[in-house]
């Protein structure tokens, strides 16, 4: 017999769905150099938002950027890729 899983995209997912399936993955997993990778980024991603105060935005603070976003694009405020690629190598 055998065993098909349907598993629906993460877009389709509520998030309390999509954060048990990911902690189910994550207890499954046998190697101890993904789990510290994976220690490190939470670590990281804690100290980033403590740091920077980091709070979900609300819709409209989000359509206002959106908004000014788009101002900047017709007014030629652009980061070429690879700019930008060059700015990230240089984090590292």
């Amino acid at each position: 017999m055998e065993f098909v899983t349907l598993v629906k995209s993460n877009k389709e997912m509520d998030l309390q769905t999509r954060k048990i399936t990911f902690i189910q993955k994550f207890l499954r997993l046998q190697n101890e150099e993904l789990i510290s990778r994976f220690e490190k980024l939470l670590q990281k991603e804690r100290s980033y938002t403590v740091k920077h105060n980091v709070l979900p935005m609300s819709i409209d603070d989000f359509n206002k950027r959106i908004d000014l976003s788009l101002e900047d694009s017709k007014n030629g405020r652009l980061t070429k890729v690879n700019e930008l690629i060059s700015e990230i190598e240089k984090w590292h």
